[in-house]
């Protein structure tokens, strides 16, 4: 690999650590579920508000991420955002109350857009042949992250129960458990701040600020010398195609101007199908979600990291295989088989009873068990309904409390179809929209309009993302588990027949041979 290989491979790695953090930051909550709802004595909406508040920060972060990012620059603004990361995860640590707690996750939330801006930096130093590739080093780095967090969890869960040396030596007990969870981030934050002093500015955003002999010194580092020159006419090109007011009013007109509307179909599509076919739900209600097939807490936290193994094995795999199958073959047949792995699941959770016989009862370790004797023998077939009972006997606080011991005496259900489904599920996520979702926004915005389009469009991404996971816990205390992945199925077939229609090719071209080929179909 020459020189300017490694080095483009070295920065795109560098900027897509803030996706590591980003899933290290995210799946790291999910094992403070029910630690902080007993600390703080939380009911659906409030934990809904607690989890959902990172993306309730993204919102308002991401078009100040578009501006900033044209500002002052690319490597300005990640910078801001690891710095971001660094303040949350030291404020989530020793938050004194739920409203602390809520408020760091908030600002945590704001560096989320680490993700459109990393897509956005990666596909400006990467080679068109490379891109594929480079923007997935992202994706894989979130499912890294993502598997890092659920260990994690499940390492402190298991070294408090078994009372291991080193958990008692530091203090760690059932009362401060999950601080030592979100504070596990604070290291790879700061070390993330560190590294992003080492890379150089988007050679793009130079030539949007006709800095050409910059964007010439960074292009050496990462082109070669004969690739130079013909790189930067095209940005050239394409930047001039833009007015010069680059207000953000001016952009969004060209975005939703009529050349503009297929991309602008397609990024709507993809952006909403990403989420709302409920990733984050699952991700980040983990060992909850496992612990409603009749899994005990421990069991629900190793399970979880199965989800996380899962993700980095088939994002490795579509990273392999992005640049030879195209990005078109990957989203429609990976949709296809998402859709159908949530089909899975909600068959399974349908076909599901729970019933508590004397002896169950007799065999759960939990306070005033003998309440659940009226409702021994009775038979429920839906676990919203059942959970809705068990609160009822032991009242609102205790009976979360206990829900998952009893379920998992009570479940009759075909748990191993249900746990394919959901890493089945996992699975065609990372291995189609996952990735796929920012390499497209990488390639199918003019340079131009980029820092504009690609944080509008994670925008509407992070939008859905947040209203999915606030209204999670509802759900799934309402609604109940099976009718939830029917919900997140039905969204799934939209996607599919849309992007069907209009998702072309996009693999081996370049940025403005794309903008081509979309404003000729």
């Amino acid at each position: 690999m020459g020189s300017y290989k490694a080095n483009a491979f070295i920065y795109a790695t560098i900027v897509a650590l803030g996706g590591f953090i980003f899933g290290l930051d995210a799946a790291i909550m999910s094992g403070t579920v029910n630690y902080i709802t007993q600390q703080f004595s939380l009911n659906e909406w409030q934990l809904g508000l607690v989890m959902s508040s990172p993306g309730w920060g993204v919102i308002p972060a991401l078009p100040l991420a578009g501006y900033l990012s044209n500002k002052f620059g690319r490597k300005k603004t990640i910078q801001l955002v690891a710095l971001l990361y660094l303040i949350s995860a030291l404020g989530s640590t020793f938050a004194t109350n739920y409203w602390t707690l809520v408020t760091a996750r908030f600002l945590g939330g704001m560096a989320f857009c680490s993700l459109s801006l990393a897509a956005m930096y990666i596909g400006e130093i990467a080679p068109s042949k490379w891109r594929g590739k480079l923007v997935s080093v992202n994706q894989i780095n979130i499912v890294v992250g993502l598997s890092a967090a659920y260990f994690i969890n499940y390492l402190i869960v298991q070294s408090v129960g078994n009372g291991a040396s080193w958990s008692t030596s530091l203090g760690i007990n059932d009362q401060n458990i999950w601080r030592w969870m979100v504070g596990s981030e604070i290291f790879p934050a700061l070390l993330w701040l560190i590294l992003l002093f080492f890379i150089p500015e988007s050679p793009s955003w130079l030539v949007l600020r006709n800095k050409i002999e910059d964007a010439k010194n960074t292009l050496r580092k990462i082109q070669p010398a004969e690739a130079i020159d013909i790189q930067i006419s095209e940005m050239q090109e394409s930047a001039s195609k833009t007015e010069k007011d680059q207000s953000l009013s001016k952009q969004l007109k060209e975005i939703l101007n009529k050349p503009m509307r297929l991309t602008l179909i397609i990024g709507v599509t993809i952006a909403i199908a990403q989420q709302v076919t409920g990733i984050n739900a699952i991700l980040f209600y983990a060992p909850t979600v496992f612990e409603q097939i009749g899994m005990g807490t421990d069991a629900a936290f190793a399970q979880a990291i199965w989800v996380g193994l899962v993700g980095v094995a088939f994002t490795i795999l579509a990273l392999l295989l992005i640049d030879k199958i195209g990005r078109r073959p990957m989203t429609i047949w990976g949709l296809l088989w998402l859709v159908l792995s949530l089909g899975i699941c909600a068959y399974g959770f349908n076909s599901a009873t729970y019933k508590l016989t004397d002896d169950s009862i007799t065999q759960l370790d939990i306070k005033n068990k003998n309440v659940l004797k009226e409702l021994s023998g009775k038979e429920f077939n839906s676990d919203a309904t059942f959970k809705k009972e068990i609160i009822k006997l032991f009242g609102e606080q205790e009976g979360k409390a206990n829900a998952s011991a009893i379920i998992q005496k009570a479940a009759n259900l075909n748990a191993t179809l249900i746990l394919f489904g959901i890493l089945s599920f996992i699975a065609a996520f990372h291995f189609s929209i996952g990735p796929v979702l920012w390499v497209l926004f990488s390639e199918i915005f003019p340079i131009a309009l980029r820092g504009v389009a690609i944080p509008l469009f994670a925008l509407l991404t992070s939008i859905t993302s947040v209203i999915i996971q606030f209204i999670f816990p509802w759900q799934l205390a309402n609604m109940g588990v099976a009718a939830v992945f029917l919900f997140y199925a039905v969204f799934g077939v939209i996607g599919l027949v849309i992007l069907y229609k209009t998702l072309p090719e996009t693999k081996n071209l370049s940025i403005e041979e794309i903008q081509k080929k979309l404003i000729r179909k």
